[in-house]
């Protein structure tokens, strides 16, 4: 058994959650993967896998072991990034999840552009609103917007900051009149984002002066596309990231409300496991405070 490729067969498999998914991943064929991990069970003496005909699932001892795993790997990656010339290309697989709605507004547009630039690199981009688990699932980085991160020894890297702006359709404030005030949108249809760390209460600010407006609204979601399409249809009002409904703000289409107020604010980090940072996973961040500083 050469141990270190069982090692990473093993963490692969456990990320990718399949023997056939770790198989392309690897470029090896799904018995290689099979006798990688049954080679790596028996020299350790533990089951590291359940496996059923049609799923697999990490035992407990599996679970505990790719998370120290992945760090190690992670670390003896680094270490021969270390030693590569001086300017040369990143190379490998980057996997790295993000939130869908941030992710198609401010990331994949430019994706292109990153992987021009870096023509030895493959991405794995995972669009999704949940929260993951960047080690467990073999993350090497994670977009995180939120105004508290969960205490962890992940290391966050600032990228940027969300500014939010209160706004609703034309035709709602036609028919239901415009807050002159944070306190007037208790008598409002106030449409929830449930993922944001403020979804229950709105805060804004004005000359010193700060108001925070309890929010339960009729309609509570967890996409902020969903969001924005209910304001779109006049069903109410939102606290929206400007950068999500610049295009209908502009055209009209939405219209902002209490904009002499300065309403709440997410920070947006890239999330990581560690301080010493593997070459491709150091070139995307640089590579989005880039472009969010051009921003």
């Amino acid at each position: 058994m050469d141990h270190l490729t069982a090692l990473k067969v093993f963490r692969t498999t456990a990320a990718a959650g399949s023997f056939a998914g770790a198989a392309r991943q690897l470029g090896l064929s799904a018995a290689a993967v099979s006798k990688n991990i049954a080679e790596l069970e028996a020299h350790l003496t533990v089951r590291l896998i359940n496996r059923t005909t049609r799923s697999m699932s990490l035992t407990e001892a599996g679970a505990a072991y790719v998370e120290r795993l992945a760090r190690i790997l992670d670390d003896l990656e680094e270490a021969d990034a270390a030693l590569a010339p001086v300017g040369a290309s990143p190379g490998g697989v980057l996997r790295v999840s993000a939130p869908l709605t941030f992710a198609l507004t401010c990331i994949s547009p430019h994706i292109p552009a990153f992987m021009d630039r870096h023509p030895k690199l493959r991405l794995e981009l995972n669009l999704q609103d949940t929260r993951t688990d960047l080690i467990g699932e073999g993350y090497d980085l994670a977009i995180r917007g939120s105004d508290r991160l969960e205490d962890s020894s992940l290391v966050a890297r600032e990228l940027m900051t969300m500014t939010h702006v209160l706004c609703g359709a034309p035709g709602y404030f036609a028919a239901h009149g415009r807050p002159a005030a944070p306190e007037d949108l208790k008598a409002h249809e106030c449409v929830q984002f449930t993922l944001s760390g403020h979804a229950n209460k709105w805060t804004f600010s004005r000359a010193g002066r700060s108001v925070a407006v309890p929010i339960d609204g009729r309609y509570k979601v967890s996409s902020s596309i969903a969001v924005r399409d209910a304001l779109l249809a006049g069903f109410g009002v939102s606290l929206v990231p400007r950068i999500y409904v610049e295009r209908e703000l502009a055209a009209g289409r939405l219209e902002a409300v209490l904009e002499d107020w300065e309403a709440d604010r997410t920070p947006v980090y890239a999330v990581y496991p560690s301080r010493h940072l593997a070459a491709k996973t150091r070139a995307f961040v640089d590579f989005l405070l880039e472009r969010f500083a051009a921003r």
